[in-house]
């Protein structure tokens, strides 16, 4: 019958690997595969044969699989340049070697070009015996067409629940204080944008608008004399009208060309207390933690997962199938659905999908209703974890 390969690519989230398990019941339950392996550190450990066996994992593995944060198999920010051949060439070898059918590749935007390059150099040499198949994730929300990624709500309903639960620290204190948190998000606010959900932000700053230093500091101002206190929260892709970050790390270069970001925080606590609005001013940056936090996962975000790898499998079935990615839609009617569907994954790769500029409010007061449709069902409901001396389970790495 076959094999196929499952991978995963570049940040992690709380639920990549329930797409994984996904994939991997899916195979059991209808076994189109005489094997589901699994490449260890994406394409760059699939170029050096690094492979484990999934197909027959227990039901107690598949589930804490789905509960455990991060990569199990390992990721990777490995480039797949398309005027380097050589690549080209030794995975179509590999993929020969192992008798894989189908390789399923779970991962962004970066992910998607990969298996859109795949897909095309397969189809430029008539190779018809390997097919790739994307299965979106990111916590950053920023993919194209498809209604959501999976890994954003549990991050969403993370990010919201620190925002709620640091603002009731800050204010014990009667003290003059601003507390200001850091989010990822370089390109797109979807994170930063989650922690109105608290209902406790009083200013907003998002990548999607040019950074205005003179208003904002004149909003923190008003608020700050009015109530003594003011939360900030900012994404770490904020930026000025010219185009310069608020801030940017050392690093400049992730592997994919994209700027290595961090510091925006502190950059706004400097302008506040150099204006002197404020003698006290704090920053939490969330940095990894928002995306490997395994005890905030929603329920909804780890079903959905899982079924986007089941959704993969099923697909797969169709031998014409293959530079797809499988996307979420949302199903008419009162009551939140999730619906999948297909796309071309390089309808998907190198496009960004930032927040729509209607739901954000001026002056950086917030979002709009809209979002709050959008985001709050996506968060709802929380696994039925596993514990492990009081702590949630976690299935070891493959990699180890």
């Amino acid at each position: 019958m076959g094999n196929c390969l499952v991978a995963q690519s570049g940040g992690p989230t709380s639920v990549i690997n329930a797409t994984v398990a996904g994939v991997v019941t899916a195979n059991q339950l209808n076994p189109i595969y005489d094997h589901v392996y699994g490449g260890l550190h994406g394409i760059e450990g699939i170029l050096q044969e690094q492979f484990v066996d999934l197909t027959n994992m227990s039901t107690r593995a598949l589930e804490l699989l789905k509960q455990t944060c991060s990569s199990a198999l390992g990721s990777c920010r490995y480039k797949l340049k398309r005027e380097n051949v050589a690549d080209f060439e030794k995975i179509m070898q590999i993929l020969d070697a192992y008798d894989i059918d189908t390789m399923f590749y779970v991962g962004g935007n970066d992910s998607m070009d990969t298996v859109a390059a795949l897909n095309e150099y397969a189809k430029e040499k008539g190779i018809t015996n390997h097919r790739f198949i994307g299965c979106p994730k990111t916590i950053d929300n920023d993919l194209v067409i498809t209604d959501h990624c999976p890994g954003f709500a549990s991050c969403a309903k993370f990010l919201a629940t620190v925002a709620k639960t640091t603002w009731l620290d800050v204010n014990v204190y009667t003290r003059q204080e601003v507390f200001i948190l850091e989010t990822m998000g370089r390109d797109a606010g979807w994170l930063a944008a989650s922690t109105v959900l608290s209902g406790r932000v009083d200013l907003l700053v998002l990548p999607e608008e040019d950074f205005d230093k003179e208003l904002f500091l004149k909003k923190v101002k008003e608020i700050v004399d009015a109530t003594n206190k003011c939360y900030i929260v900012v994404s770490e892709g904020a930026h000025y009208a010219d185009g310069t970050y608020l801030a940017a790390a050392d690093a400049k270069n992730d592997g994919f060309g994209h700027a290595v970001l961090g510091g925006a925080g502190n950059a706004i606590k400097n302008m506040i207390l150099e204006a002197g609005i404020s003698a006290r001013a704090k920053v939490q940056d969330m940095s990894t933690l928002q995306r490997c936090n395994s005890n905030s996962q929603s329920k909804t975000d780890v079903e959905e997962s899982f079924r986007l790898g089941m959704s993969a499998h099923m697909h797969s079935a169709d031998k014409s199938f293959t530079g797809q990615m499988v996307a979420l839609r949302r199903s008419e009617g009162e009551f939140y659905n999730a619906e999948y569907f297909t796309v071309a994954a390089d309808k998907v790769a190198n496009f960004v999908k930032h927040v729509p500029a209607e739901w954000i409010l001026p002056e950086y007061e917030g979002m709009s209703q809209e979002f709050y449709d959008y985001c709050l069902p996506l968060i709802q409901g929380e696994p039925d974890y596993i514990y492990d001396n009081g702590t949630i389970a976690q299935i070891d790495p493959f990699y180890l």
